[in-house]
């Protein structure tokens, strides 16, 4: 960083330039320091529109959505403005909570659940902010919301599926009666895919649902048995609660062999290395040849590792 900083001044930059390279490095030296404490622990972004009121269905939703993650041990990730936002945390709690404020010409505050809380973080940045709600959470929920949600939902599914983020659980939620992401689903699937655009196992990314256990469900499930995953030169290194047994890994190489067309999928140890994560090297291995090419994939051998029955694993 220092170098990068010298190299700057050899040939000085704009003012402009060296204000938002100043700023956006404190925003994220700052937001690190307040999420480290917890780096341990899952946590949900919540994404929806500020303008929801508290009589609208969704909101209710969102509150309830916060509370039952909250009980099942997930932290709760909000933009910690009004809306949506002020649902997940009302839901909850102060404790379970964290906030990613972006400072707005109209000056958007926190909502009262995080004002002066020292998990609140204020950012000028949008892109910092967005790279918080993606590093720090490991599954997302979306709200009906306007361009923001859009840009968020699309970013994240972007990221994803260029692998230059983890795949994470992505429960899109709206109240009984409203067809809000189904109609978005209509435009993704009857125009993106038919075009090329996407591919269809792209739509295995993320998940419809009108009721917030079902979808706090989705979000557990997901890591029942798949615990997390790294890349190991060549090779995604999937870590799992449980090993398979044999038929098992028979049937994950047959059923998943277009994952890797160069090589054979293997169980395994922690690869040497992994050793500086030692918290997860007691955990078997999958070790994929993968090709990086459909996450959609990928998030299928996930649910199929999680599919298995409890006997087995």
């Amino acid at each position: 960083m220092l170098a990068g900083v010298v190299r700057m001044a050899e040939q000085p930059p704009d003012l402009l330039d060296v204000k938002i390279m100043s700023r956006a490095l404190k925003e994220l030296q700052h937001a690190f320091r307040v999420f480290q404490p917890y780096e341990h622990c899952l946590k949900v972004s919540i994404y929806g529109s500020a303008r929801t009121p508290s009589d609208d269905p969704n909101f209710q939703l969102a509150a309830r959505i916060g509370r039952l993650l909250s009980q099942r041990g997930f932290m709760v990730i909000t933009g910690a403005g009004p809306g949506i936002m002020d649902a997940g945390h009302q839901g909850a709690g102060k404790d379970m909570s964290f906030g990613v404020n972006i400072m707005l010409p109209f000056e958007q505050a926190a909502n009262s659940t995080m004002a002066g809380d020292p998990k609140l973080v204020h950012l000028k940045y949008f892109f910092t902010r967005k790279l918080l709600f993606v590093r720090e959470s490991h599954a997302a929920a979306f709200f009906p919301g306007g361009f923001g949600t859009m840009d968020e939902a699309f970013e994240l599914l972007t990221l994803i599926q260029t692998g230059k983020a983890n795949v994470v659980p992505i429960v899109c939620l709206q109240a009984p009666g409203s067809d809000y992401w189904n109609r978005w689903m209509d435009f993704v699937s009857h125009q993106l895919v038919p075009g090329s655009f996407i591919q269809e196992s792209d739509l295995s990314l993320l998940k419809i649902f009108d009721d917030a256990e079902a979808a706090v469900d989705e979000i557990q499930h997901f890591y029942r048995n798949f615990h997390s995953y790294r890349f190991v030169k060549e090779s995604l290194v999937i870590r799992m609660r449980h090993p398979l047994t044999p038929e098992q890994l028979k049937e994950a190489r047959s059923r998943f062999r277009d994952l890797a067309p160069n090589g054979v999928i293997v169980q395994g140890k922690a690869l040497a290395q992994e050793h500086d994560d030692p918290a997860v090297l007691s955990l078997p291995r999958l070790i994929v040849p993968y090709h990086r090419q459909d996450a959609g994939r990928l998030r299928q051998l996930i649910d199929w590792l999680n599919g298995l029955p409890e006997s087995s694993v």
